[in-house]
């Protein structure tokens, strides 16, 4: 007892998230998908990350617009001298202080767009990092998303791995009272005990499916080592009606990925701007306002000017910079070309599946009610003695097997509904 306690310590100095997910979810609780969404939005490390960047990014924007501003600085100093004499063979005694303090000041006054260059460039890289932050934030939700209904399919295939079991139980059972009574086989027998063996062994799988698919999950949500708990069964059908039209259109102008690309290729723009401005020359002011002496109270004294600064030669850095930038310009436009293909793929392909899977949902549902009916006649029948075991194996697999393809394309369906909402870059709660 001693061991999984002194574990669960260590796994906890180890990754504090585990003490805060155990916070967030208590232990036996159901659990929603809302909640689970949620969940991840505060602490999925990848959004942690994104936020973090949209903070390094807003303040660079102030870096730049810190030129807007004056610098101001002062400095102070002491020095002991002792001057040499006229005459290099003799030093003379007269030491002395040097004290000095002075006050500074700069000011911009015009520098050809060379600051509202940097803070305009700065800016759309704040809007770009927004955008990603978004990106991620969708990314995660559409994983949550996936990693619940895989978790709701596979408790859904546990089930009916364990009401096979159940059923071959029952045939087993079956089985033996008639071989007792001489109305059936030993084969009845032995074959009944191989089914349910068989049935067992699913089950196993179907119990470490559902053990996987809750890690994923939990993974998903950004909270490994959670307490157990239950999620709300939400996989069913419900119609989503949308034009493939409708969805395009709702891609390009709302996917976060495009705005961000988007927001980058402005920005490289406006380098292009800074780039050129660096031949232009800049007025700057100063001034200043000092004391110096050999003793107190010391001497005051002041100055002030500007000062026009004009580059005459760089070594050509200006102009390969202005290549650079008409370079960067030209990658992030292809790569703007090339996502909306992407895009125009991403919606094509979820409305595909979402079409396929509504289709198989109907097939599925009339192939569980056949096979429920060919299951009570096969069972129907060895029970008065004129069917064959063969038969209710059949039917029992049968069964299973449709009431695993009806849970499969449930999950494909609703997934491929979330893949439609991240092709459209439907933001979280939005439609």
């Amino acid at each position: 007892m001693v061991f999984p306690v002194l574990c669960l310590l260590f796994l906890a100095a180890l990754f504090p998230s585990l003490s805060n997910a155990q916070e967030l979810i208590r232990k036996g609780e159901k659990i929603g998908i809302e909640k689970a969404i949620e969940i991840a939005l505060k602490n999925h490390p990848a959004i942690i990350a994104a936020r973090n960047t949209v903070d390094v990014s807003r303040s660079r924007v102030g870096e730049a617009k810190a030129n807007y501003y004056p610098q101001v600085g002062f400095a102070a100093g002491y020095s002991r001298v002792n001057p040499a004499s006229q005459s290099s063979s003799h030093i003379s005694a007269g030491s002395y202080n040097d004290y000095s303090g002075t006050f500074t000041a700069t000011q911009n006054i015009y520098d050809f767009g060379r600051t509202s260059s940097q803070v305009g460039i700065q800016s759309l890289t704040l809007d770009s990092a927004r955008s990603d932050l978004e990106n991620t934030t969708e990314q995660v939700v559409l994983g949550v998303k996936q990693t619940y209904y895989a978790l709701l399919q596979a408790g859904r295939n546990k089930a009916v791995a364990q009401e096979t079991v159940n059923q071959f139980q029952k045939h087993l059972d079956q089985a033996r009272g008639f071989y007792e009574v001489g109305t059936a086989s030993k084969y009845d027998v032995t074959k009944a005990e191989v089914d349910l063996s068989n049935a067992k062994l699913n089950l196993i799988r179907a119990d470490n499916a559902v053990r996987i698919a809750k890690v994923n999950f939990d993974n998903a949500m950004g909270v490994p080592g959670v307490p157990e708990y239950s999620i709300e069964d939400i996989l069913s059908y419900q119609p989503y009606e949308i034009s493939f039209e409708e969805a395009v259109k709702k891609a390009y102008a709302n996917r976060p990925d495009l705005q961000s690309i988007i927001a980058k290729k402005n920005a490289t723009e406006q380098s292009i701007r800074l780039a050129k401005a660096q031949y232009y020359p800049y007025l700057t002011g100063n001034a200043n306002y000092g004391w110096t002496g050999e003793s107190f109270p010391l001497d005051s004294g002041w100055a002030a000017g500007a000062t026009l600064n004009f580059p005459l030669f760089s070594g050509f850095l200006y102009k390969y910079q202005i290549e650079e930038a008409k370079a960067n310009f030209g990658v992030l436009s292809a790569n703007e070309t090339s996502l909306r293909q992407t895009i125009l793929l991403d919606v094509q392909q979820a409305f595909l599946n979402m079409r396929e899977a509504r289709e198989r949902i109907s097939a599925a549902e009339l192939t569980v009610r056949q096979a429920t009916e060919n299951l009570d006649i096969a069972n129907g029948r060895y029970a008065a003695g004129v069917g064959n075991p063969i038969e209710v194996t059949d039917a029992l697999v049968n069964y299973s097997n449709a009431k695993t393809s009806y849970n499969q394309a449930l999950y494909d369906y609703k997934v491929a509904q979330a893949s439609l909402d991240k092709a459209m870059g439907v933001r979280y709660g939005m439609k």
